[in-house]
């Protein structure tokens, strides 16, 4: 039985977690997060060879968006993705702890970086996004991306939607440009499941 690997990539507060969930229960295998791998990294990282994984710690949310401009900020985490991938190639290509394969979600999926694994695992990828800003502005000021929303003030969290935003279409351009496919989420399980599923060729 070929190993299967399935990764999910997509903007903050698209439900990468919960469909990864989701698809664990459904495949009967495990599900990582690259938050889990960027964290690791960040213990074994330098600020010389690693300056975007380490370079917001120590500030304040304040700060962080006072140094910073949407545009830069989503070009960081863009270069965090970028900086963790050893990480997470070495886990796609190399870990065999499960046998029989696992899920991968998280914004430090980018489509740029996946031409470059060299395993023979059945690797599946899909990138998600929503439709609106609606639901990016609820989830935002409802538990915040720098910190927790009750921690700072609801003027950041504007910054946070332009930046995720900005984000978003880059991912999108990069999946269309190669060739991975993008599914539009609707936050309903019932929904978004099968969509899933056939943009990664599995069975409804």
């Amino acid at each position: 039985m070929t190993r299967m690997i399935i990764l999910i990539g997509g903007m903050p507060t698209t439900g990468k977690t919960t469909l990864a969930r989701e698809l664990s229960l459904r495949l009967a295998l495990p599900w990582l997060s690259t938050d889990q791998t960027r964290l690791i990294m960040q213990g074994m990282a330098s600020p010389e060879q690693h300056p975007h994984l380490l370079s917001a710690h120590g500030l304040s949310a304040a700060e962080f968006f006072q140094q910073f401009s949407p545009e830069e900020i989503a070009e960081r985490e863009y270069m965090h993705g970028v900086e963790a991938w050893p990480g997470n190639k070495k886990l796609i290509e190399d870990d065999f702890t499960w046998r029989e394969g696992f899920v991968l979600e998280g914004v430090n999926i980018l489509p740029s970086l996946l031409p470059s694994l060299q395993t023979a695992s059945d690797v599946r990828s899909i990138f998600l996004t929503d439709e609106g800003d609606d639901a990016l502005r609820q989830a935002i000021f409802s538990r915040g991306l720098y910190a927790d929303a009750d921690t700072y003030d609801d003027t950041l969290k504007e910054y946070e939607i332009m930046w995720a935003r900005l984000f978003d279409q880059r991912i999108q351009a990069e999946a269309q440009q190669y060739g991975y496919p993008v599914v539009r989420v609707q936050k309903d399980s019932e929904i978004d499941m099968p969509n899933v599923l056939l943009s990664l060729g599995l069975p409804v």
